[in-house]
């Protein structure tokens, strides 16, 4: 069953070009992922320090084989030490 990952992070402004290069780079190697169907990054309208990606899959599992690589955490590590906070998962299934 497909699943929806959201991942939100407040973003300070002058953080936010250092990330969108991260992001970038993460967005290109999830796109050969096995698994991946899409995915979206969007900034909050009402408060432009939020941001929002969310990245569909075709499993669970795919996302966790995802999101436990080494390819992925070199990043995610970077985006992390970046903003100062560890970033925070929710996947969501279809009803």
């Amino acid at each position: 069953m497909a699943v929806k990952i959201l991942i939100k992070r407040q973003v300070p402004e002058n953080k936010s070009r250092e990330l969108g290069l991260l992001l970038r780079q993460l967005r290109t190697q999830t796109t050969n992922r096995d698994g991946y169907i899409s995915g979206e990054t969007l900034k909050r309208f009402d408060k432009p320090d939020e941001s929002l990606v969310i990245s569909t899959w075709r499993s669970a599992d795919d996302w966790r084989e995802w999101v436990l690589s080494k390819e992925r955490n070199s990043i995610q590590e970077k985006i992390d030490e970046l903003l100062g906070v560890e970033t925070e998962y929710e996947i969501y299934t279809y009803i």
